[in-house]
């Protein structure tokens, strides 16, 4: 695969950590959950509440 493929995944997980530490989450379990399911996680963390 092409490396800007996993470093464009690896940006979306750590953009997916502080918007979810901004929404009072755990930053570190989103970031792991981001690297298994990238854009579908990125899409239940937009739609959560905040805390």
């Amino acid at each position: 695969m092409n490396e800007s493929y996993f470093v464009g995944w690896g940006t979306l997980a750590l953009i997916n950590a502080v918007l979810a530490q901004g929404k009072n989450r755990s930053g570190l379990n989103w970031f792991l959950l981001s690297l298994l399911l990238g854009p579908v996680a990125t899409f239940f963390l937009a739609l959560s509440e905040k805390r």
